[in-house]
């Protein structure tokens, strides 16, 4: 049984809750109106609840290690190539269009200190006890690791994996793919799932973020199928170069935002780059264990408390918004998430939501707090070789699995989801 958690206010509560609170206190005249409502809201969440358990654990695990046959797909090489023409197939066999961005990269020249103790391997023992600040005041008392990037392929003990992640990273061309679902009466409107599809660290990334990546192509899968509509325009989108700085992400924004709402040709109803209404981004959504011990061992089961962590940026322009999306989630999580709860946090950093903050309202889902949890070495896959498929349990995958009900749920309701009867 998940944990119960409670409705706080936000950008919509849920419908048919505030219609059951509208009747009361109203003149009998009105009443009947708002019980109409009501019944309108609770039949929009069955469809959408009916849609939603399309979704299946053993197809998302599937996806996942379909991902991990090209190793860690990091960023200019050919495993990576070829991870996005798997992608793009996949995303074909939905019924769902795809298109590409195109972009060039080069590897920045060094910061000063850049590099400073990334690769190293951890200490055995962690010191207990150290205090680490959180955001917005908060403290949290526990044990931390330092945090960093495999970078030895000696540290990958299949021999396999380790040849498969030899080849090096080339500057050049590099590519995002992403498909779209059409609305049908506001084709002009959209939201954006997305995650990043590139890896580092000499392991499968399936966690960072092979997880991410099959929950965005998990939910155009289940959107895509034949008797689905929605109002809006759903794009799933998978970034590559988020490793190097959000590269892939950036120059989506870069290149398309001036685009947005523009009719082309005019007249056709055809809108390649639709208003964006909300972003959504998916990374590193399995593995909730909880901090180190400190002789630096981990619970190798989920923590009790294990959740999905809805992230907003306080310090964007749009974080209002972004604030009140977020909460719309956490209530889809409560009526569409079969396992584990979903908490709100302030600090979304480091993922490629980022480029959009200013944007439009950008919210991320992952498995921990970025900035107090995963940078505080609360996950010993990170980047490491034992970011593989056989790391995790079912437990770890039905966390992501829920993060994708979450999203799912949400979207659904603000892009106005329909099942042809």
């Amino acid at each position: 049984m998940r944990a119960a958690i409670g409705r706080h206010g936000g950008w919509a509560t849920a419908a048919a809750v505030l219609a059951a609170a509208v009747v009361v206190g109203l003149p009998r005249a009105a009443a009947p109106q708002a019980a109409d409502a009501a019944k309108a809201a609770a039949a929009q969440d069955e469809i959408v609840r009916s849609l939603v358990a399309r979704l299946d654990l053993e197809r998302y695990k599937a996806t996942i290690k379909g991902l991990t046959q090209f190793g860690d797909r990091r960023q200019g090489t050919e495993r990576n190539r070829k991870a996005l023409d798997w992608i793009e197939a996949q995303l074909k066999s939905y019924g769902c269009p795809t298109e590409r961005l195109r972009y060039d990269y080069k590897t920045p020249p060094p910061a000063p200190n850049a590099g400073r103790g990334r690769g190293a391997p951890p200490p055995a023992v962690i010191p207990s006890g150290e205090v680490r600040a959180g955001q917005g005041g908060s403290r949290l008392r526990g044990i931390t690791r330092p945090t960093g990037v495999n970078n030895n392929p000696d540290a990958q003990p299949d021999v396999t994996l380790r040849e498969l992640n030899r080849e090096a990273s080339v500057d050049g061309p590099r590519e995002n793919v992403y498909c779209t679902k059409v609305g049908a009466t506001r084709p002009d409107e959209m939201y954006i799932i997305g995650a990043h599809m590139d890896g580092i660290g000499w392991g499968e990334a399936a966690n960072d973020n092979g997880s991410g990546t099959a929950l965005v192509m998990e939910l155009a899968r289940i959107f895509n199928m034949p008797d689905v509509q929605t109002d809006r325009s759903i794009r799933f989108a998978l970034w590559n170069n988020e490793e190097t700085g959000l590269n892939g992400a950036r120059a989506y924004v870069e290149q398309r935002a001036g685009l947005q709402g523009i009719e082309n040709p005019a007249g056709s109803r055809r809108y390649p780059e639709p208003l964006w209404l909300g972003m959504i981004q998916h990374d590193m959504m399995m593995w909730d264990h909880g901090m180190p011990r400190a002789d630096g061992t981990w619970n190798p089961e989920q923590r009790p408390e294990a959740d999905v962590n809805i992230e907003f940026q306080s310090t964007a322009t749009r974080a209002d918004e972004a604030m009140k999306l977020a909460f719309f989630f956490r209530d889809a999580n409560e009526r569409f998430a079969t396992d584990y709860p979903a908490a709100v946090g302030s600090h979304m950093t480091n993922t490629d939501s980022t480029p959009f903050m200013h944007l439009v309202p950008s919210i991320s889902l992952r498995e921990n707090e970025r900035g107090m949890h995963t940078g505080g070495g609360w996950n010993p896959t990170w980047h490491q070789p034992i970011d593989v498929f056989a790391t995790f349990s079912d437990k770890d995958f039905r966390l992501g699995l829920n993060a994708a009900q979450t999203t799912g749920g949400a979207v659904a309701l603000l892009a106005g989801a329909r099942i042809a009867r």
